[in-house]
């Protein structure tokens, strides 16, 4: 294969992977409460990149850091896995997969907005009306079949699903000024995270193990949710001669996600949600758009 061809083979093994996550969050959540499984999913990825990074051969970059460079990974392990995956798996505990899911899309429009007072980056009315269409999305996917369905949405849950957005934007805007290895600075914010998640479990859950499925979902988080999938992206940003095309492949997870949910969830997917969908896609794209102009 050339390098373009290996570029779309690991996007499309990022996104196959991407798009069974929300699936394997919903089984997990059957046994362990939402704490539980990012404390023992970020284990899972705490082990998994340690090995990659011994096959790798990197491990002698853990002792090279910078006092600034551990504080970093302190400070920025606190939003991502803590923070980030604490509202987001709430939000999942709360609603439908094929809810929850998509809502999560819009951080590309968070981080555009974000951008202005913390990367003083400029926003023109184009990211605005994106915002704007993306919220419409929002709208249809939250009503749930019909203006009668939105009786059955948890209002906590899609605030939760929204605001998991603005947590995973700053996660990356913190880590878009941190020019480390890549692998090296995942790691650590997860061996970080992972402590404060083990005090947060001991002060509001417990830790009890559930045997079956519900725990190879938890493992299959840890693997796929971050650890290798991310991976698998990284590689295909390095071969990609192009990448906003190969970016643009993110936008199939959500949709062939939900072929997981119907099948293995067996939840109703509503029109709704096909047309919440594309409306939130269409405002990351609007502002996409704008972007590249500028």
């Amino acid at each position: 294969m050339n390098s373009n061809q290996k570029a779309y083979f690991y996007a499309g093994l990022a996104v196959f992977f991407w798009s069974t996550v929300a699936t394997a969050f919903k089984i997990a959540l059957r046994e362990f409460d939402f704490i539980q499984l990012i404390f023992y999913a970020s284990g899972v990825t705490v082990v998994l990149l340690f090995f990659v990074l011994l096959f790798q051969q990197k491990l002698n970059l853990l002792f090279r850091q910078t006092p600034k460079q551990w504080l970093n990974s302190i400070f920025i392990g606190a939003f991502n896995p803590l923070l980030y995956y604490l509202v987001l798996f709430k939000a999942y505990s709360l609603l439908p997969a094929q809810v929850a899911q998509p809502l999560n899309m819009i951080w590309p429009i968070t981080l555009a907005l974000l951008s202005v007072p913390l990367l003083k980056q400029k926003i023109g009315w184009v990211s605005v009306f994106a915002l704007f269409v993306s919220f419409i999305g929002v709208f249809f996917i939250s009503s749930q079949g019909g203006i009668s369905g939105f009786k059955n949405t948890n209002t906590i849950g899609v605030i939760l699903a929204v605001g998991s957005s603005v947590l995973w934007s700053l996660y990356w805007i913190f880590n878009v000024r941190d020019n480390r290895d890549q692998i090296i600075k995942l790691f650590l914010n997860f061996a970080f995270g992972f402590v404060y998640l083990a005090v947060a479990v001991f002060v509001f859950s417990d830790f009890q193990l559930h045997f079956g499925e519900s725990l190879y979902a938890v493992i299959y988080v840890g693997i796929f949710e971050v650890g290798i999938t991310y991976i698998f992206w990284l590689k295909a940003m390095n071969f990609s001669t192009n990448n906003a095309k190969i970016g643009n492949l993110v936008f199939f997870a959500p949709f062939l996600s939900l072929v997981f949910i119907r099948f293995i969830l067996k939840e109703t997917i509503f029109i709704t949600t096909f047309i919440g969908l594309f409306f939130i896609i269409a405002g990351v794209l609007l502002q996409q758009l704008e972007k590249e102009k500028l």
